[in-house]
């Protein structure tokens, strides 16, 4: 026979109530709070997972952030280059009516001022400002405006050549700006002309690119140089022609013969000499075709706006000084627009790349939280379930302690 004192009695009874009262709260935190796992000890093995889960939550909203941000940077760029090429090609119109024949002076005067306008808002695009006000075509430099005029009224780049990139997914990272060096200043410039000296009254004229694929044949395996060109005194002159960095390296010149204004063609090029005079002494007149020049769009226009307002046409050398100011101003803005485009381009590829990663981590973060629900959240219809067995079961154990606690030998003296 087992002896069981009073006090095991009320210990065992106590005992067992605080277990059941201690179930029952928490089914009631876990129906209060919605999750079925609060503490780890509530289940060690989910809670360890749900660590985890919570871990890949946290880096997934932190490359979500990222994608956000370098989705704006992309756009505002996108943006502010359409604007760029909208306002290039204006000034391209106006070019072209520049190029009329019949305009009087008050006509290139009002082209000019238009032009003067134009290139002001050109430079406003180029010194756009992100959310945070920083210049975003500055590279690194963003507190610095990215063009200044300087003493000379002329637009010239002061940030760096930075480009900034942003981690958007694990090993994943997209660059999010692009200098205005690259876009606006190292624009390939028109092939032009230029008289070297020392006789006066000669210049050259009509330049332009005949033939791209005679050109890039003339200097074959080796970056292209700088043509010279001379009237020797043969009879009748001929026109010569060779690298100004190596003189023994000769071009052949169709037709070869010089007659003065007359197009020739050099290496792809085609040109017409006036006024020189053959095998002139103490030396020949030398012409340069240029041809690996840079020529930022601001420069370009800076010296159209300035050829309209100051060329004289009144002479022959004047009509073909602004001739072919108009022929590589168009040439110079086409090469510009073909720049900003061709940045757009690659600012399309980034694009996509970051609306991939986008669709990419919310599906991740889809799929996780989905998982995460599983394991945390806890099933209502259970839980109430749970909750009322545990409250009938509290309450008979509290009723059964209370007969039991009220046993005494003393009730049957």
């Amino acid at each position: 026979m087992i002896r069981i004192s009073s006090q095991q009695i009320f210990s065992s009874g106590i005992s067992r109530l605080q277990e059941l009262n201690s179930n029952l709260n928490s089914t009631q935190q876990q129906i209060a709070s919605g999750k079925r796992v609060n503490k780890p000890s509530d289940d060690p093995v989910a809670a360890a997972r749900i660590l985890k889960l919570d871990q890949e939550l946290s880096r997934v909203s932190t490359y979500e952030r990222n994608v956000s941000l370098a989705d704006n940077r992309l756009s505002q760029e996108e943006n502010a280059l359409t604007s760029a090429v909208d306002v290039i090609q204006r000034i391209r119109e106006l070019t072209v009516q520049a190029g009329n024949g019949s305009l009087s002076p008050n006509d290139r005067q009002s082209i000019s001022s238009e032009m003067k306008e134009r290139l002001g808002q050109l430079a406003n695009i180029g010194n756009t400002r992100d959310a945070s006000g920083e210049y975003i075509f500055s590279g690194f430099q963003g507190s610095v405006q990215a063009f200044q005029q300087n003493d000379e009224g002329k637009y010239v780049y002061q940030g760096d050549e930075g480009q900034r990139v942003l981690e958007i997914d694990d090993g994943v990272t997209v660059p999010i700006s692009d200098h205005g060096k690259g876009i606006f200043v190292n624009v390939p410039a028109a092939v032009v002309g230029e008289h070297a000296g020392p006789t006066t009254g000669t210049f050259i004229s009509g330049v332009k690119v005949a033939s791209e694929a005679a050109l890039a044949s003339a200097f074959p395996g080796s970056f292209p140089n700088d043509i010279v060109l001379q009237v020797d005194n043969s009879v009748p002159p001929q026109v010569v022609a060779f690298d100004k960095n190596d003189s023994t390296n000769t071009f052949p010149v169709t037709p070869s013969d010089y007659q003065s204004g007359e197009p020739f063609v050099v290496a792809g090029i085609e040109a017409s000499i006036t006024g020189a005079v053959p095998g002139a002494t103490p030396a020949p007149d030398s012409y340069t075709l240029k041809i690996n020049d840079k020529q930022s769009v601001f420069g370009s226009i800076e010296n159209l706006i300035s050829g309209l307002d100051s060329i004289d046409k009144s002479t022959p050398e004047g009509r073909a000084q602004y001739d072919d100011l108009i022929a590589q101003s168009l040439a110079n803005l086409d090469n510009a627009q073909e720049s900003v485009v061709l940045k757009q381009t690659e600012l399309g590829g980034r694009m996509n790349a970051v609306e991939t990663t986008k669709n990419f981590l919310a599906d991740s973060s889809v799929y996780t939280n989905e998982i995460r629900s599983q394991l945390q959240d806890v099933d209502y219809a259970e839980a109430i379930s749970n909750l009322s067995f545990q409250s009938f079961v509290l309450q008979a154990a509290q009723q059964s302690f209370a007969q039991v606690s009220q046993l005494s030998l003393f009730d049957r003296l």
